[in-house]
């Protein structure tokens, strides 16, 4: 064998992922993209708000010495202070500069700082549904993945996290809005969660941090709010990118911000700066850190979003669907009507839909929808659902 063999069984293991998207490019070329309804991946479609092209045009045009040269490993320092001082608007707390690093969007900062945090055999421990490549994440640093289920409304259950924690556990990695639920982590429950972490660090006689994966923050309905995760637990690190709020994942543009009240929060700040440098990313991207400084606090309309969700929920719900409404993010997470997650993908395949089958998210029986797509491919879409769930009743 020429490759690892981890990875080897990595790749083993999401093979059925990846068929599932090579469905894609044979139906399209069968039937036409526009007779496809893929809600495969969570690509945003709506367009940068207009702040952000402003600000892209005025910092291209811009002659500054070293411009394109390297940056500062955690980012330029006028940068980090406008996302500081925007974090302290937002969240409340007293963030300055020193404890802001810039990221090859969430990924970067999650990889930053599991590289910053973990020895060989350190848990990371996370609500399941969760993110697909937390796995690897941890993986990638020595590290192992643990789960916790959620309660039937994927909120978080802490009695269960509290069962999970081990002595080995070195970090809890939580993603509100959730992605593939949509579920929004209420104050209360993280807080509850913040003192089980305080109480499990003292059991164990060291630090366990609390990490917040936030790249959906800003798109939430209903007028909830995302609590912040820095005012329920001081050991908090905060990821997040502007992919999904400016709608430019393929910038791979973030930020990890350390909770300033951290108790080992110099030291902390020190290694993810170096892991920031070590890893291969070679720190954030320079013209999008002055970018995104000219267009802080920009986002782009969430109103379409809710729009998408109330047509893909009110659709399913006529067609029988089991599902919680999600409160952010752009995605839907129902059950299916068999155990066999993968089977019922399938039968969408055959109406020419694809989605991703739960068990990708460490939860089988249920399917996700990204629905960040024209309305009118949500619309066409809704009688191939109805279809596909008849033939499991």
């Amino acid at each position: 064998m020429s490759i690892s063999k981890l990875i080897q069984e990595s790749v083993e293991k999401s093979s059925w992922i990846r068929k599932m998207f090579e469905e894609g490019p044979k139906l399209k070329a069968q039937y036409g993209a526009e007779n496809v309804y893929d809600f495969s991946l969570g690509n945003p479609n709506l367009q940068p708000p207009e702040e952000f092209h402003k600000a892209l045009a005025k910092v291209a045009a811009d002659s500054v010495e070293f411009g394109h040269g390297y940056t500062p490993n955690s980012g330029y320092p006028f940068v980090r202070k406008a996302v500081a001082d925007y974090i302290n608007e937002e969240q409340g707390i007293n963030a300055t500069e020193n404890e802001v690093i810039m990221t090859c969007g969430a990924a970067g900062a999650l990889n930053i700082t599991l590289k910053a945090l973990l020895d060989p055999g350190d848990e990371v421990l996370c609500p399941a549904p969760y993110f697909v490549e937390y796995g690897f994440y941890a993986q990638n640093h020595g590290g192992v993945l643990k789960t916790a289920p959620v309660k039937d409304d994927f909120t978080l259950d802490i009695d269960a996290m509290a069962e999970a924690v081990t002595e080995k556990t070195k970090a809890v990695l939580v993603n509100s809005p959730n992605n593939p639920t949509g579920q929004v982590y209420s104050e209360e429950s993280l807080g509850a969660l913040g003192k089980l972490l305080e109480d499990k660090s003292k059991q164990y006689g060291k630090v366990i941090y609390l990490l917040s994966d936030e790249p959906y923050r800003k798109i939430a309905f209903d007028g909830i709010e995302v609590p912040s995760i820095f005012k329920c637990y001081k050991e908090t690190i905060v990821a997040t990118s502007y992919s999904k709020d400016l709608s430019i994942p393929g910038e791979r543009i973030g930020w990890a911000c350390v909770n300033p009240e951290a108790t080992y929060k110099d030291q902390l700040i020190g290694a993810m700066t170096m892991t920031n440098r070590i890893l291969g990313f070679v720190n954030a991207p320079g013209i999008m850190q002055r970018a995104v400084a000219e267009s802080i606090g920009a986002t782009v309309d969430v109103s379409q979003y809710a729009e998408k969700r109330e047509l893909i929920c009110n659709g399913l719900k006529e067609a029988g669907y089991t599902f919680t409404k999600p409160a952010g993010a752009f995605y839907l997470f129902p059950k299916t009507p068999t155990e066999d997650d993968v089977a019922f993908v399938r039968a969408l395949q055959k109406e020419r839909i694809l989605v991703v089958p739960g068990r990708g998210f460490g939860t089988p029986g249920h399917f996700r929808i990204a629905f960040c797509m024209d309305n009118a491919t949500i619309k066409n879409s809704l009688p191939g659902f109805a279809k596909a769930l008849k033939e499991f009743k």
